[in-house]
């Protein structure tokens, strides 16, 4: 790995701007407005496809546009390959591979040796006919092995639903050269038990998946934390809850820790684009608006 991607500070994760979640003058809109703001880059959840990713691009001018994460067992490596290079060609490089191996409950039959399916997903990135540069690349990794592999064959690593000390340790595995731009989920309420109460009922999506869960015990939870949603102490773990200075002090610990890049995920109780949540926290993060 010779070079990081362009990402700044803060960037924004998020599965609302898919096509198949809204409208795409919407969608158009919402990037937009993100680009505007100073945003270094949207991370587009959900598993999305390069195409779904060039519709960010064809909205921006500036802000680099990643696929947070593309899953492996979805897509298959040569097309990825193609439309990465085609993309990149057309929106000056700043389409961002973010690469993972998911879930077996997502998967299904398909979930089998991840890392080994990653490590030859790779391979064939790198033997495409338009190959994808190691450094144009992340994967999302919690484990020591994932971690290992994102500092030898990516750019870095993104990993989701983790924490300042998974984040110190990260940085230890990845070394000083390698990106790390982990996603930080936050609710923008001041009233605390409506705030808990919001991120629990989207936090338990994910405690029923092994990969998650287990990385939470090699942080120091038991399954007492996993009941109803999550305990207070994972919340606040795995959350920044409160207003937006209390989401800047929580960004300032990811950074202290290792992180290059934060991605935030804005969590609410609402439906559609979180916008002006959006724009509250750009007012209060540090980007880079010039």
């Amino acid at each position: 790995m010779t070079s990081r991607p362009a990402l700044g500070k803060i960037g924004i994760w998020t599965a609302a701007l898919k096509l198949d979640v809204a409208p795409s003058e919407q969608v158009s809109e919402a990037v937009a407005e993100l680009d505007e703001l100073g945003y270094g880059a949207v991370w587009l959840g959900g598993s999305p496809s390069p195409d779904q990713a060039g519709v960010l691009l064809d909205a921006t001018s500036r802000i680099t546009v990643a696929t947070g994460i593309l899953s492996i067992w979805d897509h298959e490596a040569a097309y990825v390959a193609e439309r990465h290079t085609a993309l990149n060609a057309a929106h000056d490089g700043r389409f961002l591979l973010g690469l993972g191996v998911s879930h077996s409950a997502l998967a299904g039959e398909r979930y089998k040796r991840p890392y080994t399916a990653m490590k030859e997903y790779l391979t064939a990135l790198d033997s495409a006919p338009a190959p994808v540069p190691a450094a144009q690349r992340v994967l999302a990794a919690l484990g020591p092995k994932m971690l290992e592999l994102s500092r030898d064959r990516a750019a870095g690593a993104h990993p989701y639903l983790v924490t300042p000390e998974h984040t110190a340790k990260a940085r230890d595995a990845l070394g000083k050269e390698a990106v790390l731009a982990p996603e930080l989920k936050v609710v923008l309420d001041t009233d605390l038990e409506r705030a808990r109460a919001t991120a629990r009922d989207y936090l338990g999506r994910y405690l029923a998946l092994p990969n998650y869960t287990n990385n939470f015990k090699r942080l120091g939870f038991e399954d007492t934390d996993f009941a109803d949603g999550g305990s207070d102490r994972l919340l606040a773990a795995m959350y920044a809850l409160g207003d937006a200075e209390t989401i800047r002090a929580r960004v300032d610990e990811f950074l202290a820790a290792g992180a290059d890049h934060i991605a935030i995920q804005v969590v609410s109780d609402g439906q559609g684009l979180p916008r002006e949540q959006w724009r509250t926290l750009a007012e209060a993060l540090p980007l880079d608006k010039s």
